[in-house]
């Protein structure tokens, strides 16, 4: 008795939520043949060449400014590794750098005839 009662409720939610659905979906496409009946009464029925040249012009720019994009990408690609190299570059100098006066001092200090793991004078 009690699954009997379940499975009903359950059938009556689902068919709530299904109905609901519909209204919605029927909401939804009563507002989209709205919408083109609104363009179709706007637009001059002689407009059809018009918006066909507009929509051609349209994707002409859409491939140009998408080679634009793949050429500015490249550049960027390009740049960035220029950038890898030249921190590596850098990064190679100041080793050097911080390398050159530890042998100045070691020469300094054997010269005086004191060893790196003696105290100097």
């Amino acid at each position: 008795m009690f699954h009997a009662v379940v499975e009903a409720t359950e059938q009556h939610h689902g068919q709530v939520v299904d109905g609901g659905c519909r209204a919605v979906q029927g909401t939804v496409v009563r507002e989209l043949m709205g919408q083109l009946r609104d363009v179709e009464q706007t637009a001059p029925a002689d407009s059809a060449p018009a918006l066909r040249a507009e929509n051609a012009s349209l994707k002409r720019r859409l491939d140009q400014l998408a080679q634009e994009h793949r050429s500015l990408q490249e550049r960027l690609e390009g740049a960035r590794s220029n950038l890898r190299f030249a921190d590596r570059r850098v990064a190679d100098l100041e080793i050097q750098l911080l390398e050159q006066p530890q042998a100045a001092r070691a020469a300094v200090v054997t010269r005086r005839g004191v060893t790196p793991s003696s105290p100097e004078r």
